[in-house]
């Protein structure tokens, strides 16, 4: 039977939880400049998905090459068994992540899926994190993740018109799976050590792009829009912080702390989004989505306490 290892110091879970809640809510900026993109041009979900792994990539690389060229110091060498399957799962659990998610959208709608996907999310990873990694959530941490599901519920029932079909579910439960099995694999082979977060995210993108590619090229590649310029903008912005800087971190963050907290911690997405779209968007306020967001909030700073509490133990 394995056993959780011993947890790392107080610095580095505080660093790593910053790291996550940076990513958090990146990630939820990167839903309102789709919606931006998607009023003024034709983009379909997969054409920009490719072009947020491709332009993302290329920013990684930059920063690879200026990296090396800054600190040619030696950096610890992972085994290449252990950098194959980081890449490989990582790039191929991160396209059906996303892929799966916006067919999820097509299916049943933008609300739906990502009640099911963020909510299945925990429940996936801490599941899967006591049966490959040993790892016990506790009674306080199994009602924060019950209460970040419940949050997301209640987020759900506050947008109207909402149409639930199996597919859809099905598709997202599917990108439930992918977003837990990268969680997973950041945390497994972070217990090692020797990893780098930066170079595993522009791997992660070059299997994204190479994957996604045929799907966007059926689907259009290239927008028609009388706004190119105010598009390729919101690509930049989508490929620099919601894309680039956001996984970087992640999967930095990820690979200190428990699988369980990561998967809540990202929660924080939603939260985000909810507070873009009534600040920026304009869309109204309603006290589903105060008390929704309060519960996520909640849930994310209990798992916070209480993985700071282990580092300072371990």
């Amino acid at each position: 039977m394995p056993t959780a290892p011993e947890g790392p110091g107080p610095a580095r879970v505080g660093r790593s939880l910053l790291y996550l809640t940076v990513a958090g809510v990146a990630w939820g900026t990167a839903g309102a400049a789709a919606s931006l993109i998607y009023e003024v041009s034709d983009f379909g979900p997969l054409s920009l998905s490719f072009w947020r792994c491709a332009s993302g990539l290329l920013l990684l690389l930059g920063a690879l090459a200026l990296r090396a060229r800054r600190s040619p110091v030696a950096r610890p060498i992972e085994p290449r068994k252990r950098r194959t399957i980081r890449i490989l799962g990582t790039g191929i659990g991160l396209t059906v992540f996303q892929s799966a998610y916006f067919a999820a959208v097509q299916h049943t709608g933008l609300a739906v899926a990502t009640v099911v996907t963020l909510g299945a999310g925990p429940v996936l990873i801490a599941v899967g994190a006591r049966i490959t990694l040993g790892e016990r959530l506790g009674g306080g941490g199994l009602m924060a993740v019950l209460g970040a599901v419940g949050g997301l519920l209640v987020l759900m029932m506050g947008s109207d018109g909402a149409t639930v079909r199996p597919s859809g579910i099905a598709l997202a439960l599917l990108s439930a799976a992918g977003y837990a099995a990268i969680t997973l694999l950041a945390r497994w082979l972070g217990r090692g050590g020797g990893a780098d977060s930066l170079a595993t995210t522009a791997w992660a993108f070059a299997i994204g792009a190479v994957g996604l590619l045929p799907l966007a090229l059926a689907e259009g590649l290239l927008p028609h829009t009388e706004s190119l310029a105010r598009v390729v903008w919101l690509l930049a912005y989508v490929a620099a912080v919601p894309t680039a800087l956001a996984y970087v971190l992640y999967f930095a963050g990820a690979a200190a702390v428990r699988a369980a907290t990561v998967s809540v911690m990202m929660l924080l997405e939603p939260v985000s989004a909810a507070v873009i779209a009534v600040l920026v968007l304009e869309e109204r306020l309603t006290a589903a989505t105060v008390w929704g967001t309060a519960l996520l909030l909640g849930s994310v700073a209990a798992l916070a306490l209480a993985e700071l509490r282990q580092g300072q133990r371990g």
